[in-house]
């Protein structure tokens, strides 16, 4: 399905040459198709790298989601910290699982490593501010339990940092590196 602006383009060109219109290779109109096709790529290569680096993001505060909504009340900072330590941990069972199917003297495999990489990332992230949404305020837990899973609708959501030794910083969306 080509974009608006590229449905446009052919629109007025069929509208200024027929139907069955054919085009000269270095014409004016096909020189309006072309960029109108590359613009539109371009947007869906973007659009779709941009929901690739936001996907992280979606599954943790899912992850959130879902512990709010099997939990009664607001959470207090250890409560907190003890999610954070299990979604940081959550692929520990697969990792002791590849490792133990692997022979002794090989390389890991692409996915142990894609996993490990992950889980120092967010161990990191940890120690420097763990980004997640505030639970402890009751307002904001309600709007976490009615999310719908997308990425525009976050910004009605407040976001706070956790530390690991228990400090609570207030943080905004979308999440500006660690701070």
């Amino acid at each position: 399905m080509p974009s608006n602006r590229l449905f446009k383009v052919q629109k007025h060109i069929a509208k200024k040459k027929g139907k069955n219109a054919t085009l000269h290779e270095n014409s004016r109109d096909t020189h309006r198709l072309q960029s109108a096709g590359l613009r539109d790529d371009k947007i869906n290569r973007v659009a779709a790298l941009r929901e690739k680096q936001n996907r992280p993001y979606l599954l943790r505060i899912q992850y959130f989601q879902t512990a709010a909504k099997e939990h009664a009340s607001i959470f207090s900072i250890p409560e907190i910290q003890v999610l954070i330590e299990q979604y940081i941990h959550r692929d520990d069972e697969e990792l002791a699982t590849l490792k133990a199917e692997r022979r002794s003297g090989r390389p890991p495999s692409t996915r142990e490593v894609l996993l490990k990489q992950r889980q120092t990332t967010e161990v990191g992230e940890y120690t420097s501010g763990y980004w997640v949404p505030d639970l402890e305020k009751a307002e904001n837990l309600e709007r976490l339990k009615e999310w719908d899973g997308s990425w525009g609708s976050l910004h009605r959501l407040k976001f706070v940092r956790i530390l690991k030794d228990g400090v609570r910083r207030e943080s905004s969306f979308p999440p500006k590196g660690m701070s």
